[in-house]
């Protein structure tokens, strides 16, 4: 498929942060796909929470699930703007690389704990593992991924990282920036970058739906209210009368969730096309330096925005969720706290990191550090059994 002119092109990508001979039968964008997958991290998606914890059923989505959604939607939609599929696809499966274990509530508990040694955020720990953390290569740290793809990795920035960011960036070879300057610039990233966030807002409405059903903690005529949702199930019921039986409930969200991807994605590319003509871009450089390109019209961002209101306070904020997030974040305080007490906890490679650390003001914040390393690497499971081994209570069975 030939790209665009204003796509990311992996002949002509900013390149990597240390050289590396191009491969025979692969495009640099290929590359980067296929050293994500064999990555420890992406491995350990399998067992992190979405919204759901591993543990309390087989079908429910995991980052893993998730992030192969997000890939075959993005995919989906790159292939009808003329983008870079395998970049798209690179971008999507490392996205949620830096996730912690228990979804965004063992985000939140790791993040006060590191409140005074820099905060926790999943994005830079994502940036963080592909280019430090991954030990897979003999002459360097991390997956040594394209700018490209580490670009669209890193969604969101605070001035204050994105200096930090750019300081520790090593030259590329054209001159350029690194991938934090752009937060300093208020810059866009490429459309590829731009398509996964808006994939990744997609997927997880889509499939919340379908777990919070599952889970009983939803219900269809819930989710009849949501102007967005319920039109389509309204559709459903219109064209296939024999889903208004209540024993063809599974199939009836699963045609109304289908019919709402479609038209998402049908809205997507129709209103990005229609920017791609008014902006004309004619190179990646200028997608960087306008407004952004790739979104939903406004009557879907507001419909959308509808359906993700409704999420939060009847599926994310629902009592039984909360119950067990509280749970979830007791472990990763109290195993952040042991860990920086008695750093020899940890597994070998992370205390002898930690030993090599002097004493010092500085040097506790590297410590910290360190033991935030090892927790956010942690899936559910493990964490739980940690955290049992070290004091004796099983708080998530």
């Amino acid at each position: 498929m030939a790209l665009a002119t204003y796509a990311c092109d992996p002949a002509q990508s900013r390149g990597r942060r240390h050289a590396e001979a191009a491969a025979p039968t692969r495009t640099d964008f290929q590359r980067d796909r296929d050293r994500v997958i064999h990555s420890s991290a992406f491995r350990r998606l399998v067992y992190k929470t979405q919204v759901f914890l591993n543990h309390e059923g087989d079908l429910f989505r995991t980052r893993l699930t998730h992030s192969l959604e997000v890939a075959q939607l993005g995919r989906s939609i790159a292939r009808s703007l003329d983008l870079s599929e395998d970049l798209v696809e690179a971008i999507a499966l490392s996205h949620d690389l830096g996730h912690t274990p228990f979804g965004h509530a063992g985000q939140d508990a790791l993040n006060k704990c590191m409140s005074e040694h820099g905060g926790f955020e999943h994005n830079l720990q994502s940036l963080r593992i592909v280019d430090v953390l991954e030990e897979r290569y003999p002459d360097f740290d991390g997956l040594n991924l394209t700018f490209e793809t580490r670009e669209g990795i890193l969604k969101h920035c605070s001035a204050k990282n994105a200096r930090a960011i750019e300081s520790a960036e090593a030259p590329y070879a054209d001159g350029a920036a690194g991938v934090g300057q752009r937060f300093l610039d208020h810059g866009q990233p490429s459309l590829e970058a731009q398509l996964c966030n808006l994939a990744d807002e997609i997927a997880y409405n889509a499939h919340d739906i379908d777990d919070g059903v599952r889970s009983g903690l939803l219900t269809i005529e819930q989710l009849e209210t949501v102007g967005l949702f319920g039109r389509f199930v309204e559709q459903a019921r219109t064209s296939h009368p024999h889903l208004n039986d209540s024993a063809q409930d599974r199939r009836l969200l699963y045609e109304s969730i289908r019919q709402m991807l479609s038209a998402q994605v049908a809205d997507v590319i129709g209103e990005t096309e229609q920017r791609l003509r008014d902006a004309a871009p004619q190179h990646v450089r200028d997608v960087r330096q306008l407004p952004p390109l790739v979104g939903f019209s406004q009557a879907m961002r507001v419909a959308s925005g509808e359906l993700k209101q409704f999420l939060m306070h009847n599926l994310y904020r629902h009592p039984q969720v909360v119950a067990t997030m509280a749970q979830a974040q007791r472990i990763v305080r109290d195993l952040f706290a042991v860990y920086l007490a008695r750093p020899h906890e940890m597994q070998p490679g992370f205390a002898a990191r930690s030993s090599a650390v002097q004493a010092g003001t500085e040097d506790a914040s590297l410590r910290a550090r360190v033991v935030t390393d090892f927790i956010a690497g942690m899936t559910d499971r493990f964490a739980v059994r940690e955290h049992e081994r070290i004091t004796g209570l099983r708080l998530l069975a």
